[in-house]
């Protein structure tokens, strides 16, 4: 019986059009990833309608080969000028643009290419393998679960700060701030919107991403009036060796199960995996005062967390029914639009199906690689521009990514209004990332807060009431133990 589910499952994939599909799908996900807000969502949104009349395996790889795309591509501007192509691909920043700017940046493409390649192999391994044992755990996760993951979450925040936690949580401050704009989710009050419409559904994440990251590089650097860059090439420093993706494996290994984690708890993401993978690379380095500073772990660690939830999304979609994120809520309109409910009966009913899916991912982590090379060598040479046309040509990605979201004005004046506060604060030493994973995981934090106490009528018991909960309070205590002694230890290492 299973031979024979085998055998269809290879005649329905092993065809030129799915594997035409797959293959144009991860093409199609990496350029549509490298476009600054041109999110995965959209582009996996965009391409759905083709797949009316498609086999519905055929269909369904289509989106799985943009979405794998999508999220590998946004690393690749994010490396190259500072504006990540995806919310996942920001804490690539960090490292992956200071390289660049070192004359490393092919060093850095090839590196995010292998950890995410990797990462996305663990990540299908283990929607194979563990699809049942993951998508149980994730379904026991209720507000107060959640709570307590983010709060443990939220310790990266003091990880990734530097040697000066003061300003780090300066940071983190005006991210948690921002992310309170808005209608409040539990009463519907107006929160910060000082009369306007447009603030009444918050700030958009996509204006408020490339406000922070690319807009104050643009502002520096006409404010230093054309200081000349100098004498990087793009492809100095070779490719990445196999003796440096030696040295990251470890935290490649550990990203992948962080985001295959992560990924496999609905409403999660990849940019807080990308982050928690980044920060135990940090913490667990010989030299962790060298991230930020162009530190090639750094880039493997944070592509190998948010590439780690790729495939284990699809776990909660197809052996429970319930989305993982935004993107599997779109690829879950696919399967009903074919006539299939994803969830135990349809690995009763359509166990073909399931196969071909399963060998379909399998396969797209060798056209990821494939798509990858060939990007590199055509976006690497971005790096090889003037300042002088680089920075104007950056803008005109920005004001398009910022307006492309909401086709809406506003957005651009967010836009701009938040990259003179990334302007201001990189004047002034204060560090982005806080900020970024603030007013990403704030909303999160407050909205299964709240939830919490309604649900227990106020009392302080229900964030302790099972073993889920036990285990991230003591995982927040033992991160908060070592980031203080490591920021002891700091000090003394730089005297």
């Amino acid at each position: 019986m299973v031979w024979e589910t085998l055998q269809a499952a290879l005649e329905i994939v092993l065809t030129v059009e799915a594997v035409f599909a797959l293959f144009g799908g991860v093409i199609i996900g990496t350029l549509i990833g490298a476009i600054p807000g041109m999110t995965v969502t959209m582009g996996v949104a965009l391409t759905l309608p083709f797949t009316f009349a498609m086999h519905p395996a055929v269909g369904i790889l289509l989106l799985l080969g943009v979405y794998k795309g999508g999220v590998y591509g946004g690393s690749i501007t994010a490396i190259l000028i500072k504006t990540p192509g995806t919310p996942a691909a920001s804490c690539t920043v960090l490292d992956g643009y200071p390289m660049s700017q070192n004359g490393e940046a092919r060093k850095a493409l090839d590196m995010a290419l292998y950890a995410s390649c990797f990462a996305d192999f663990i990540s299908n391994i283990s929607l194979i393998l563990f699809a049942g044992v993951l998508a149980s755990f994730a379904l026991r996760f209720g507000p107060p679960e959640y709570f307590t993951l983010i709060v443990f979450s939220l310790t990266i925040i003091a990880g990734i700060a530097g040697d000066n936690m003061a300003k780090g949580m300066v940071s983190a401050g005006i991210g948690l701030l921002l992310a309170t704009m808005g209608l409040d989710l539990v009463y519907g009050t107006n929160r910060f919107v000082f009369g306007e419409v447009e603030l009444m559904a918050g700030l958009n994440f996509i204006p408020v991403l490339i406000g922070l990251f690319a807009l104050p590089e643009i502002i520096n650097f006409y404010a230093k009036r054309f200081e000349a860059r100098g004498d990087i090439q793009a492809l100095a420093g070779g490719h990445a060796t196999f003796a440096e993706f030696r040295r990251c494996f470890k935290s490649i290994f550990r990203g992948s199960v962080i985001g295959v984690v992560l990924g496999a708890i609905p409403g999660i993401g990849g940019a807080p995996s990308a982050f928690l993978s980044y920060s135990e690379a940090q913490r667990t380095s010989k030299n962790p005062e060298n991230f930020g500073n162009g530190e090639i772990e750094g880039v493997a660690a944070s592509e190998a967390g948010n590439n780690g939830t790729c495939g284990a999304t699809l776990i909660p979609l197809l052996a429970l029914g319930v989305p993982g994120d935004i993107v599997t809520a779109v690829i879950l309109g696919a399967f009903m639009i074919h006539g299939l409910q994803p969830g135990p009966l349809l690995f009763e009913d359509n166990l073909d199906l399931i196969y071909s899916l399963f060998i379909g991912i399998m396969i797209s982590s060798v056209f990821l690689f494939i798509v990858g090379k060939s990007a590199i060598r055509l976006f690497s040479r971005v790096a090889l521009l003037p300042n002088q046309i680089l920075f104007p040509i950056v803008l005109v990605l920005c004001v398009y990514g910022g307006y492309a979201v909401n086709n809406n004005l506003f957005d651009i004046l967010v836009m701009m209004l938040i990259g003179l506060l990334g302007f201001a604060m990189l004047r002034g030493n204060i560090p982005a990332a806080p900020f970024l994973i603030a007013y990403v995981l704030g909303p999160l934090l407050e909205d299964n807060f709240r939830q919490s106490l309604l649900l227990s009528h106020g009392g302080l018991e229900i964030f302790v009431r099972n073993e889920i909960c036990w285990i991230f309070w003591a995982l927040t205590v033992l991160a908060v133990v070592l980031i203080v002694r490591r920021q002891r230890r700091w000090p003394r290492d730089m005297e």
